[in-house]
């Protein structure tokens, strides 16, 4: 393989200007984080439904009892676990757009399923089987999105990508607060819920047919001649949107030699990188899905109801897509290790305020500030554990730190529910706080720099 000419590719892509070809490649990647994120979320908005169907309870009698909704949580991220860390090596293998397309038809096929199941051990089994489809698309997402798009504009690109994704998230919340009381039809409301996702993500898969693979991947596994037609037509796409010749390419970066395996990432200059972004991953869950799994159960243990719980945690839904947007603005501007500790500073202590409140609108206006902190947290995160590993083993590597905060996850709705059974609300904001602290301390003292830096420049 010539490492001049695949290199020649990446610097290319890094010298163009941002114009809509390059955001219509975001906005088509973005639609697989929808269907991610309605997969997430809606595992905490018809959890009432589920306990309402007599298929499950809100606290069983043990960790492990398959009719409780921690372990219908379980089950999602342990799915999510084997997506990510079983099978996020294939994207290396066989290309992004592949992975990146297929992925969906599993989910979707397994969600069908899910929807028609008849007990709480049906429900669960296909539930960690669509997570699996899930898990598997987010990897690629991660690694897809960086090896497209310029190092100046890597932040904002994650940041529209989240804010797409997100704006799902107050729409399941809608659909469940709709149809999780209800059953239409004689058909369980939660059923209902899952069935949208379903046919929504057949939709997705055909609008992202158009996306090219990663001129990035095939120039390093040596398909030249292929991934210089697919960056020829990305350059005359971009010059026809600006109207104006191409900038000069930059300083051609040879990327750092390597064999492509999993025993690259336990070695230096990636041993302390993989160590930090797996502790990371591990701890950051318990404040993310900690809260947004478990909102409207947190909001009943406040003596709310049912119905009305659904309608809170449906306004409190309604931000998800404000923190991405609100992040666009700084997101290329603050350097992302400090962006993630600020985020996380912000997540453990409006935690805190949140649990304290017994005012409604108190409860609200918190649970709306941890929100925004987990969305920009969220979008930080997705890019800086891409940027730190090279195109080689992008995939593989960040399903690797991926894939302990989906184990971290799956375990985490069986602790969040001990912590929730034995403190209530806040046992489970003292939990997320010091694991807040943990995610504070490992970026802080481990995190490198990556803003506005070339991915062959992080490699080195």
């Amino acid at each position: 393989m010539n490492q001049t000419a695949a290199a020649a590719i990446g610097a290319r892509l890094d010298r163009l200007p941002f114009s809509r070809t390059l955001w219509k490649f975001v906005v088509l990647i973005a639609l697989g984080g929808v269907f991610e994120l309605y997969d997430l979320f809606m595992t905490a908005y018809i959890a009432p439904g589920l306990v309402r169907s007599g298929l499950f309870v809100a606290k069983p009698e043990s960790f492990f009892a398959p009719n409780g909704v921690g372990f219908f949580v379980f089950c999602t991220f342990a799915g999510m676990f084997v997506g990510t860390l079983g099978f996020g090596f294939v994207a290396d293998r066989v290309g992004r757009r592949a992975i990146f397309t297929y992925s969906l038809l599993w989910y979707c096929i397994a969600s069908t399923i899910m929807a028609f199941q008849t007990s709480a051990v049906g429900v669960d089994l296909w539930r960690f089987i669509a997570a699996i489809g899930i898990g598997l698309e987010q990897v690629t997402i991660d690694t897809f999105i960086p090896e497209l798009v310029p190092p100046q504009g890597r932040g904002r690109a994650f940041a529209i990508y989240q804010f797409i994704a997100f704006l799902i998230v107050p729409v399941v919340a809608f659909l469940s607060y709709m149809l999780v009381p209800l059953s239409p039809f004689g058909f369980d409301g939660w059923r209902w819920v899952a069935l949208i996702s379903a046919v929504g993500a057949i939709m997705a898969w055909v609008l992202r047919l158009g996306l090219p693979e990663s001129p990035r991947w095939l120039a390093r596994h040596g398909e030249l001649e292929r991934a210089e037609k697919i960056m020829k037509d990305i350059e005359a796409s971009v010059q026809r949107d600006t109207g104006a010749p191409l900038p000069p390419v930059g300083e051609i970066r040879i990327e750092r030699p390597g064999n492509s395996t999993f025993a690259e990432l336990f070695k230096p200059p990636y041993l302390s990188r993989t160590i930090m972004m797996s502790t990371f991953n591990l701890l950051s869950v318990v404040g993310y899905y900690g809260f947004a799994a478990w909102v409207p159960t947190l909001l009943i243990d406040k003596g709310i109801t049912v119905t009305q719980s659904l309608l809170y945690a449906f306004v409190i839904a309604i931000a998800n897509p404000i923190g991405p947007l609100l992040g666009f603005f700084v997101a290329d501007r603050i350097e992302r290790k400090w962006a993630l500790v600020l985020s996380s500073i912000g997540i453990g202590g409006f935690m805190l305020l949140f649990a304290l409140q017994t005012n409604e609108i108190a409860v609200i206006v918190f649970g709306v500030l941890v929100t925004l902190c987990n969305n920009w947290l969220s979008f930080t995160f997705h890019n800086y554990q891409a940027e730190l590993f090279p195109t080689r083993v992008r995939a593989r590597a960040v399903g690797f730190v991926y894939g302990w905060g989906r184990v971290s996850a799956a375990f985490v709705g069986l602790l969040i529910g001990f912590f929730f059974k034995t403190g209530g609300t806040m046992g489970v904001a003292m939990f997320i706080g010091v694991a807040m602290v943990g995610v504070i301390l490992v970026i802080a003292i481990m995190g490198p720099r990556t803003l506005n830096r070339p991915l062959e420049e992080l490699s080195e």
